[in-house]
């Protein structure tokens, strides 16, 4: 498999080159040559397969003989050592829980796989890989957890200061050794810029080997594949494919839900569930896209101005509005409805919804209400807990603390306080 760059100007790579590279020299995504195409009876008979086969199947394709199938195969066992269980809220709405993993997220699997890849391609490289990724919320501790003690990588992760959940905080400013937490003053929009610029700056990649773990990464991308047909497997009325409600603000997780429909996964419809940033919804009753300067909410992880993966959707639907508004809707959800869905939903269904599954659960239930024949679920791509402190106060109880996090709650922090700008940044990474 080649990928192309999507601003269509640098030269094609091979999974191997863009892996490492993150963004293409022309600073465009990554974008596969051919989407692959299965077999409809792969999808009919899909419970004949284990999740490890099944994952095998959608990411070899992308990957050819770059890495030998013994090593695909383990790293893709390792990826998804960890229950994804599709549990059912109501009569029409079912939960996709993607926080049985280390960090208590769904970045868990992109951050695993492309860190076991990454750590494969770097074996024998002689010059230290330099991981720089932003995170709104829980892509920093996902990434500092896969590459912990990663030989031949270091690790940067810029988050804004003060808009983290406490416990998200805790997952990337703990750790230490081979993971450099920087606490950006600013927002971020501020700490994905600075990264961007990291990345273009020739002078800095002559120094140092850069790369990105982002969703911009396509080894980071690709897999998230994988838990949407896992929740095909254990979808009981494949008759009748599902309306999928994911809460989006990068839009890489929704981006590769669309990926595995186009090549063959039932989907019904996507709905793209957003909190107050609400570019896409405007962009889907416009067709103008305008970035905006990020809003402070309480599903943190999806504020975010301008979403990167959003134009990886667009080539997907080959700049079609038609065609990408058939299968893609998106709404906006304020923070005293996210509250709101928060205690009904846990109050009359007895289950408990973090922010961003809260905005999801809401959107799908609204599109339901409209199209009342047809049933859903939502990705939960959060464990509560990492919102304690906005959700107890809401269901007035204490969330019980797991064990992987209890453990870190009272380490140190290892942070380093920056304020937004480029040049600060370029002036850490030089001097370490």
């Amino acid at each position: 498999m080649k990928y192309f760059s999507l601003n269509k100007t640098a030269p094609v790579a091979t999974f191997k080159e863009a892996t490492i590279k993150g963004l293409a020299p022309d600073k465009g995504l990554y974008f596969p040559e051919i989407i692959p195409k299965h077999e409809p009876g792969f999808y009919v008979d899909i419970q004949k397969f284990s999740n490890e086969e099944i994952a095998f199947k959608i990411i070899q394709p992308f990957i050819g003989d770059e890495i030998p199938v013994a090593e695909l195969k383990r790293i893709v066992t390792e990826t998804i050592n960890f229950e994804i269980p599709l549990k059912t809220i109501t009569d029409t709405i079912s939960s996709l829980e993607l926080y049985h993993g280390p960090t208590l997220a769904f970045k868990d699997v992109g951050a695993r796989f492309m860190s076991r890849c990454l750590g494969y391609f770097v074996k024998n490289n002689d010059k230290k890989i330099t991981v720089l990724v932003a995170t709104s919320g829980d892509t920093g501790g996902a990434v500092a957890n896969g590459f912990y003690n990663v030989d031949g990588v270091e690790v940067v992760i810029l988050y804004p200061s003060g808009k983290v959940s406490s416990v998200q905080e805790k997952q990337l400013v703990t750790l230490g050794n081979n993971i450099h937490a920087i606490e950006v003053k600013g927002n971020f929009d501020d700490c994905q810029q600075m990264v961007k610029q990291a990345f273009s700056d020739k002078y800095l990649n002559e120094k140092l080997f850069l790369t990105s773990a982002n969703s911009i990464n396509v080894a980071r991308w690709l897999p998230q594949q994988f838990y949407y047909l896992f929740a095909w497997k254990q979808w009981t009325d494949k008759n009748h494919p599902p309306v999928i409600s994911v809460p989006s603000g990068n839009f890489g997780n929704i981006c590769a839900g669309i990926l595995a429909h186009v090549s063959g996964l039932p989907v019904q419809h996507f709905i793209a569930a957003c909190n107050a940033n609400k570019v896409v919804p405007d962009f889907l009753s416009t067709e103008k896209y305008e970035p905006k300067k990020a809003i402070a909410t309480i599903s943190n992880a999806m504020d975010v101005g301008d979403p990167s993966n959003f134009v990886r959707i667009l080539e997907l639907f080959h700049h079609q509005f038609a065609e990408l508004k058939n299968t893609l809707s998106s709404l906006s959800i304020s923070d005293d409805e996210t509250r709101k869905t928060i205690k009904e939903v846990f109050e009359k269904e007895n289950y408990l919804l973090d922010p961003h599954g809260a905005v999801a659960y809401l959107a799908l239930q609204n599109y339901l209400q409209e199209h009342p024949q047809q049933k859903g679920y939502l990705l939960e791509t959060a464990h509560p807990v990492k919102f304690y402190d906005v959700v107890e106060p809401i269901i007035q109880q204490k969330i019980p603390i797991p064990e992987s996090i209890e453990g870190i709650l009272s380490k140190e922090k290892l942070s380093t306080v920056m304020e937004p700008g480029f040049e600060n940044l370029k002036e850490f990474l030089l001097s370490r």
